[in-house]
This record gives C-alpha cells, sequence and structure tokens, in this order.
C-alpha cells in the first residue's frame, strides 16, 4: 500500500508514523510545506516542533517540494492541513483516482466581503464544489497526536459515503495500536468534530473559573444536545452523536489536559486576551476560528445554541470570562 500523508503538522505526522510503523512493504510518505522543517525532520529523525523527543519511524520517507509524483503512485492521500488550507488542495486532487481524505475538524471560514446569505461549508461540502467526483472522507475521533505517535491505544471513525474509502482508512491504520471503525455518516462525524472545539473552550473557561465539576458534566452534557441539535438539522443520524465522533471526541476535547481548544479557555479564565492565548499555543486551535461559522450556520437553520453563542461573545470580547458564566445561568428554565 503506497500512503501519501500531506502536511507535517502534529496530526499530519502522527498519523504517517503509524502507518509507517506496519511491516508489510507499505510506502508511506510525509509531505511538508516547509523545506526547512523537512530537512530537519530527516537530520534528527523526529518532528522537533511538533511531537518533540518521539522517533520518526526508519520506513517514513519526509520529502519537500514536487509532489505529483508521489500522488500519481498513491493508494490513498491524507490532507493533514488546517481547515483554511483545505479548499486549495481538493482543487489540486479533484482529478486523482486514489481515495483522498482529510483530518481537520471545522467549519470553513466564510470569506471576507461575502453576501449575508453566505455561511461556513463542512469539509465535504467544501469538497463537492471543487472535486464533485473525488473519493473523498474524513478520519476523525477522540485522538491526541501525541498519544498516536507514542503507539498509544486509539479508536477513530473512517466516515464516507464510498465504501472503498472507508476500507482504505481501515487498511491503512487499523492494527495493534489503532482501531477504525466505519461509519457512512460524514455529515455528523463532521458535525461533531467541528462543535467539540467550540465546547471545549467553554469547558476550560469553566475550568479555569475553578466552577467545579458539577458545572463541567453539565456543560459537556449540554453541549453534546447543542452538537445533536445542529447535526439533525444538516441531515446526520442521532447515534453518531454517541459514538467515537461526538460523545468521544467532546469528552476527549474538553477535558484533556493535550487539548488546544480547552487550553484556550483556561487562558481567557485567567485573563489573558484572545490573542495573548492563541500565541502562547504555538498550534492552532480550531475551536476559535470555527465557533463564528457554526453559530451562524445554527442560525440560518434556526437551531439554538445557547453555549456556542456565549463562546463567540467570549472571543469577540463582548462578553468577559465571569459575565459569561452569569450569562447562561440566567436563561430561563426548559425542560431537559
Amino acid at each position: 500500500m503506497n500512503i501519501v500523508v500531506i502536511g507535517a503538522g502534529a496530526w499530519g505526522t502522527a498519523l504517517a508514523m503509524s502507518a509507517a510503523s506496519r511491516d508489510d512493504g507499505r510506502v508511506v510518505t510525509l509531505w511538508a510545506r516547509d523545506a526547512a522543517q523537512a530537512q530537519a525532520m530527516r537530520d534528527s529523525g523526529e518532528n522537533a516542533r511538533y511531537l518533540p523527543g518521539v522517533a520518526l519511524p526508519a520506513a517514513l520517507q519526509v520529502v519537500h517540494g514536487e509532489i505529483d509524483g508521489h500522488l500519481a503512485a498513491a493508494d490513498l492521500i491524507v490532507i493533514g492541513t488546517p481547515m483554511a488550507a483545505l479548499r486549495e488542495w481538493l482543487g489540486r486532487l479533484r482529478n486523482v483516482r486514489a481515495p483522498v481524505v482529510w483530518l481537520c475538524k471545522g467549519f470553513e471560514a466564510v470569506p471576507a466581503g461575502a453576501s449575508a446569505a453566505a455561511h461556513g461549508l463542512m469539509a465535504h461540502e467544501v469538497c463537492a464544489q471543487v472535486a464533485p467526483d473525488l473519493l473523498c472522507g474524513v478520519l476523525s475521533g477522540p485522538s491526541f497526536a501525541a498519544e498516536v505517535a507514542r503507539h498509544q491505544p486509539t479508536a477513530l471513525v473512517a466516515a464516507s459515503r464510498h465504501a472503498e474509502v472507508n476500507d482504505a482508512l481501515v487498511a491503512a491504520f487499523h492494527g495493534d495500536a489503532m482501531r477504525v471503525y466505519a461509519n457512512a455518516d460524514i455529515v455528523g462525524v463532521e458535525v461533531g468534530g467541528a462543535v467539540k472545539n467550540v465546547l471545549a473552550i467553554a469547558t476550560g473557561l469553566c475550568d479555569g473559573l475553578q466552577l467545579g465539576l458539577n458545572a463541567r458534566a453539565a456543560l459537556i452534557t449540554r453541549g453534546l444536545a447543542e452538537m445533536t441539535r445542529l447535526g439533525l438539522a444538516l441531515g446526520a443520524r442521532v447515534e453518531t452523536f454517541m459514538g467515537l465522533s461526538g460523545l468521544g471526541d467532546l469528552v476527549l476535547t474538553a477535558t484533556g489536559d493535550l487539548s488546544r481548544n480547552r487550553k484556550v479557555g483556561l487562558l481567557l479564565a485567567q485573563g489573558r486576551t484572545l490573542e495573548q492565548a492563541v500565541a502562547s499555543l504555538g498550534h492552532v486551535a480550531e475551536g476559535v476560528y470555527s465557533a463564528r461559522t457554526v453559530l451562524a450556520r445554527a442560525r440560518l437553520l434556526n437551531v439554538e445554541m445557547p453555549i456556542t453563542e456565549t463562546v463567540v461573545e467570549l472571543l469577540d470580547g463582548r462578553l468577559q470570562a465571569a459575565e459569561a458564566v452569569q450569562h447562561l445561568m440566567a436563561r430561563d428554565p426548559r425542560g431537559e
């Protein structure tokens, strides 16, 4: 099997490492955008910027520059870039025959100057616009890159409307340290991956303000309800949100110390500005960039998402940390 991973960030590198650790004659190529980073990885045998101290498998090929030859020989292509770069890459790959999957979680930002009716798209909707004939899907679920790179037990979801895409993902990544479950509900899997990042900011804020475990449990549970409402309005299946890419990913991202989105909430609770919080991470926190687009999509569908709305007001500076809690607790009573 010939696997190409585009993007040498933490998650792309971790999955490439997982795939390359199998001793079955496969070829795994990791393409890095930055030439200096690619050379440093080859020289040091690790991705010091994103996964310091974790050795790259000897079989992993780290490359930069010309990629067309690698793509032409691929049996599976994995896009490991942030959401902002997905449209460009899907356009470049629109004529390839191999299955193409993405790892990013979020809604695409609305371009500046777009009409009031414009809304952020999920990844599969972007693909339908720019590469409608592509065999495509997403690999998602509760996973921190550092743990995957260290081969700690992980379970993921391969989601596609094409059975051959899910089969390729299972063949590439299912093994002793990683289980891959197939799911045809790509809408539900993508909604879960996008919304959980926003909710993790809220949970980090809750924990940073030391509001207690009762508050955290309530926030996660009501957040899951928000996620599910939006997903159902977009055509997802309810059971998807009880699985790995819904409840599983939400619990991990909202409570795990390796979560960048949770860290943003913790820093905001300490009085940091959003700019200071993001700058301190050194990595992308997708919830910061997708919160507004998630809320805008929900409003177009008349879906109520009070936690997401509060996070957006916090990120936009219209609420302070303590005010955000009061904003949620002051809502009128209602049935569950």
